[in-house]
């Protein structure tokens, strides 16, 4: 029997296939000069107004999804005016406002391109009545619906346009495939654009605050006393495992801490890195839940090989630190914060409150990162033990201490692979286990099953065919909260597919490309494996030291390959160069696309090389960007992205490139050195 996984995305896509299908019912515009063509697109005499469905956070989506609706409308871009609305989950259904899982192109690709495109249909209907002319001589083009000489702007026909429960999307496209600028660019590039942190209130106070550093720790004394005596400090309240502390501004808030030389008890669990990896090793011997079970393993005969991978606790530690800010009254509740769940955010802060929704509104912004850090609603909960001790609005800020020590950290792994090899070198069978923390158990409480769908992303729907597969998942939990972090199975389980793969190309002395091309069917796994190898130069002689790697993934509804040249010297790893190739399905932006392979890479690169956080009596050891490092500028490697052409529909792009670059780098140090990579970060 095997036990059904469920994953965040698949709830998403599932929300995608729904919204996808919907048939909104037949709107006509007023007269006070709005044309809704469904929840959170409006025609008016002006332009459109874009409500985001999804959070911006870097990675485009301002601009992508302006492009769908600027192309069904026939209006230029810079006629999209785009807003963030408040955290509203009726508003939205089905589409939800969470943006995670790479399934923001692909969760309203469709659905807004049809409500366009009803927008489009029903002015155009409009105008055609009012010439008497058939409607298919006419066309909405600038804003304008044109036939022949005869012109009316959509500002003219809002009141008397009627949508139809159906329109085709255009087929000649003259903005979706075109490299575009994003449109929020130059806002943040003057310091116009306002983020979660910059928000202020007249007669706001600011805070921060200090958690146990020890996972289930409590607080055990403070001065009081030399706190309050700091310049500038108003209040301290008391929690359980934290101390807030308010003041005129951020400053005197941390020396405030600082005075009150608070001191923390340790908690019945104390997490510590090496108990934490013997059992996740322990329980690679456990037999696991079944994740998939397709043929039998105990019915090959050959030669059997094995590997055992590890992959550490990793922070997000995006720009913008986590900040809250939040005034409690009688009347209700109103929070100021940037959200990849605003929604989410919104009911978790009304529940806390014990108030109903309506009195709750959650203003979202803008985010200097999320990578899945903002999936979690805790910074917004912690806000809320702040603000209802307080008359006052009040803004929470997170230190980047604060912030990295106590994170919901993407998960460590244990992964085993082992595979019988034919006479040719090529697997028959293939057995993985995986044992980790699971996210998705936390989230679902009692309906867990045991396989988390996330976790086993990558693993059971590999781009390599092997008669015997099977895919186990065991659950394993410290004291260590865990999460998201820019995709957890896909990105986890290429390291190890990839790895592994590349072991036994060279165990069958193959040439790793051949190798892997002669195990793939899908023909579009094969084309972006294929392009990023030439473009690479994938054969060519290499100077000492340096070597060539490879990984290819097909998740997310994208299919990537990476190739990394690599350095070795002197104990250190550098990635030189990566070529990357990639079929996203249609490519909406291509220079948006770029960017997020420029991204994904040296957010993989960083994790590669210096990512790791590890757990010492109860704590986390690292704190910051010195010693949770970034790739610097002068280690930035050149990349070159090549964009396949297709028809298909969009995949996801937030995750795809971070996952493969890693596995490729790996490659690329046995390559250049000789020794196999089977833990992270990469230590020579």
């Amino acid at each position: 029997m095997i036990d059904g996984g469920i994953s965040r995305r698949g709830v998403l896509q599932g929300a995608a296939a729904v919204g996808a299908a919907l048939v909104v019912p037949v709107a006509r515009g007023s007269a006070g000069g709005a044309l809704a063509a469904n929840a959170y697109i409006s025609v008016t005499a002006s332009g459109v107004e874009l409500a985001l469905p999804k959070t911006e956070m870097g990675q485009g989506v301002i601009t992508s999804l302006s492009m769908l609706v600027a192309e069904e409308l026939g209006v230029a871009l810079n006629k999209v005016r785009v807003s963030i609305p408040d955290g509203d989950a009726p508003r939205f259904a089905p589409i939800t406002q969470e943006t995670g899982g790479s399934t923001s192109i692909r969760e309203v690709y469709k659905p807004m391109r049809q409500a366009a495109a009803r927008a489009r249909v029903g002015l155009i209907e409009a105008a055609a009545r009012q010439w008497g002319v058939p409607p298919g001589q006419c066309d909405l083009v600038d804003g304008v619906v044109v036939a022949g000489k005869r012109r009316l702007a959509m500002g003219d026909l809002i009141a008397s346009a009627v949508l139809p429960r159906e329109a085709p999307m255009r087929q000649n496209l003259r903005l979706i495939g075109r490299p575009t600028p994003r449109i929020d660019a130059r806002p943040k590039i003057t310091g116009a654009m306002q983020f979660g942190i910059d928000f202020r209130l007249p007669g706001m106070k600011v805070a921060t605050l200090a958690q146990c550093p020890i996972y289930g720790g409590t607080l055990a004394g403070l001065d009081e006393k030399a706190a309050l005596a700091t310049p500038g400090v108003v209040k301290l309240v008391k929690g359980r495992d934290v101390v807030f502390v308010v003041a005129d501004h951020y400053w005197a808030a941390l020396q405030g801490y600082v005075a009150a030389n608070v001191q923390w008890a340790p908690g019945p669990k104390m997490a510590d890195q090496g108990a934490i990896v013997a059992d996740l090793d322990a329980a690679l011997a456990q037999p696991g839940h079944s994740a998939k079970a397709q043929g039998d393993l105990n019915a090959a005969r050959g030669r059997e090989f094995s590997a055992t991978y590890h992959q550490p606790f990793l922070a997000h530690a995006a720009m913008e630190p986590l900040a809250c800010t939040i005034h409690v009254t009688e009347k209700g509740c109103e929070i100021w914060s940037g959200s990849q769940v605003p929604a989410q955010a919104r009911a978790d802060a009304a529940k806390a409150l014990g108030m109903g929704e309506d009195k709750v509104t959650f203003h979202n912004f803008q985010m200097g990162g999320g990578f899945g850090r903002r999936l979690e609603t805790d910074m917004v909960l912690r806000a809320v033990e702040l603000g209802r001790a307080v008359p006052y609005p009040v803004k929470l800020v997170w230190s980047r201490e604060e912030d990295v020590q106590h994170d919901m950290f993407r998960p460590a792994y244990a992964d085993r692979i082992s595979a019988v090899i034919d006479d040719k070198g090529r697997p028959i069978a293939w057995e993985h286990r995986i044992a980790g923390s699971s996210i998705m158990a936390r989230l679902m409480g009692d309906g867990f099953k045991g396989v988390d769908g996330d976790a086993i992303e990558g693993a059971v729907e590999m781009p390599y065919a092997v008669a015997a597969h099977h895919v186990t998942f065991q659950q394993v939990e410290s004291a260590v909260p865990t999460s998201w972090w820019r995709g957890v199975g896909g990105l986890r389980s290429c390291f190890v597919v990839e790895s592994f793969i590349d072991e036994l190309a060279h165990g069958a002395g193959a040439d790793p490309l051949a190798y892997r091309l002669a195990l793939m069917e899908d023909a579009r796994s094969r084309a972006v494996l294929s392009r990023a190898a030439k473009e690479a130069g994938w054969g060519r002689p290499m100077p000492k030291g340096q070597g060539m790697g490879m990984a290819v993934l097909k998740l997310w509804g994208t299919h990537i390959a990476a190739v990394v040249e690599a350095k070795v010297a002197e104990g250190q790893i550098s990635a030189v160069r990566v070529t990357i190739a990639v079929d996203c399905g249609l490519a909406i932006n291509p220079l948006g696309i770029e960017a997020q392979v420029e991204s994904g890479v040296i957010f993989g690169l960083s994790a590669a090389l210096y990512g790791e956080i590890t757990m010492k009596d109860g704590a986390a050891q690292q704190s910051n960007y010195h010693d949770f490092r970034i790739l610097r500028m002068n280690e930035a490697p050149r990349i070159a992205t090549h964009i396949i052409a297709s028809q298909a529909d969009p995949g996801g792009m937030g995750e795809p490139p971070c996952a493969v670059v890693a596995p490729a780098l790996a490659n690329a140090v046995f390559a250049a050195s000789g020794q196999r990579m089977r833990k992270l970060p990469l230590v020579v």
